[in-house]
């Protein structure tokens, strides 16, 4: 074992998603500014180039989101984590590369979905060696640690992407590129590194081969619960409450503009605002996970989803810099209390070696709130309240399914303690968030 109760192994795969992360984020800053920057052309498909844009934008969450529960159970059959991980980095490597060599909109998407497709095979694989590395005492800490090096990454990536975009261009052997290249080439080093990371210092663990004969059987998503007395399936109702918790999350980055204009901000502050959310789950993820283990996961959960309720409806009424970028933080907090403690939780449920199907339920959700919410922003940011900004009733909305998020967990999921005992689940083929 290594630092704090936490295999190396997962440390290892942490720093590595870490890197990956930097790379993944800088595309968040370039992207938008890459496809609007005019060196894009061909046809539009008959749609606004503002339209096609944010479908290219958004085809990377709802692509990989659907395919996670395929690719979760397929890596739970063969038993190979560590494989799918290092080739999802590596199409991650190629997709990021790709970018510097296309500069039509079909192209961009076709690479964009190469992206989803990257995502897919690591996101799930990834999550189940956390899962089977742990101890069943540890397990909420280990997710934390994970999470946190992985949210590190993710942070650090659009507070240098601009200017690496703005001070280009760069010469690299001999040859001129400009900083949006630039961008993609450090993308593509990043996935680069963290493959080899995964390759040299992870290995998959032994597994009882009795587990192994019965390992991802069934791919159905569990959506009732099927052993135990309530209504919805525990690992699909804590899938709802991650979408529900991503959407809020994600409803702030496509009105950056109105924000600045509404709190009298530039961009710079927005950015500390965004990524005060970042700091609050680099603080908070692991100290969490581990007093999960101690005192359970279902309270912390809960905790962070009824935190989540004013901290993201506060963030459409806010009058000042400062409010938003405290606000921000509470949500992160509430993200970071809601985050581990469910993988955590969704992992104690998982039977056997079904760890990837079963955590794929949250991941794929998480991804799926990721990818409605900016679409939920634009959307709402054009109906009127009476009270608070012009942007207010996203965030209301935001508000409301935290709220409805915390109902779900409240009445049906339990302590995988009381679960585990009703079971032999016989179908978990629960399928499941940088």
């Amino acid at each position: 074992m290594g630092v704090l109760d936490t295999d190396n192994r997962i440390l290892a795969l942490g720093i590595a998603r870490m890197a990956d992360s930097v790379g993944n984020s800088f595309l968040i800053v370039v992207l938008p500014l890459y496809i609007t920057s005019g060196v894009v052309g061909g046809g539009t498909f008959g749609l606004a180039p503002a339209f096609i844009t944010g479908i290219i934008l958004s085809a990377f969450g709802f692509f990989n989101s659907g395919i996670q529960p395929f690719v979760g159970n397929l890596s739970d059959r063969t038993g190979r984590r560590r494989l799918f991980v290092v080739v999802g980095l590596l199409v991650l490597a190629v997709s990021n590369f790709a970018y510097s060599l296309v500069d039509s909109y079909g192209a961009i998407l076709l690479v964009r979905l190469g992206q989803g497709l990257g995502v897919a095979f690591t996101v799930p694989a990834t999550l189940a060696l956390v899962n089977e590395l742990s101890t069943d005492t540890a397990r909420g800490e280990s997710m934390g640690v994970f999470n946190t090096f992985r949210m590190i990454g993710f942070g650090l990536g659009p507070v240098v992407a601009g200017g690496i975009i703005h001070g280009g261009p760069y010469r690299l052997f001999g040859r001129e590129i400009t900083g949006f290249e630039s961008a993609f080439y450090i993308a593509t080093v990043s996935a680069l590194v963290g493959a080899t990371l995964v390759l040299l210092l992870v290995s998959d663990p032994e597994v009882d081969p009795d587990e192994e004969a019965s390992a991802g059987e069934d791919l159905s998503i569990a959506v009732f619960d099927r052993v135990g007395d309530n209504v919805l399936d525990p690992v699909f109702t804590l899938g709802l409450a991650s979408m529900f918790m991503a959407i809020g999350i994600a409803l702030l980055e496509p009105l950056q503009t109105q924000i600045n204009d509404a709190l009298g901000q530039n961009a710079t502050l927005f950015g500390v605002e965004f990524a005060a959310f970042t700091l609050a789950q680099v603080l908070f993820q692991t100290p969490i996970g581990s007093w999960s283990d101690r005192h359970g996961r279902k309270p912390f959960i809960l905790g962070g989803l009824l935190l989540l309720v004013p901290a993201t409806f506060v963030e459409g009424f806010v009058a000042t810099p400062l409010a938003m970028g405290v606000a921000r933080f509470v949500q992160g907090i509430a993200g970071a209390a809601v985050f581990a403690p469910a993988m955590a939780l969704a992992g104690d449920i998982a039977r056997g070696r079904n760890s990837g199907t079963t955590l794929s339920v949250l991941t794929m959700a998480f991804g799926l709130g990721i990818a409605i919410g900016p679409l939920s922003a634009g959307y709402l940011a054009g109906i009127d309240l009476p009270v608070g900004q012009p942007y207010a009733a996203p965030f209301v909305f935001g508000a409301l399914l935290a709220l409805l998020g915390f109902g779900l967990v409240y009445s049906e999921v339990e302590e995988a303690a009381a679960a585990s005992a009703s079971a032999d689940r016989s179908d978990v083929g629960a399928t499941s968030g940088d």
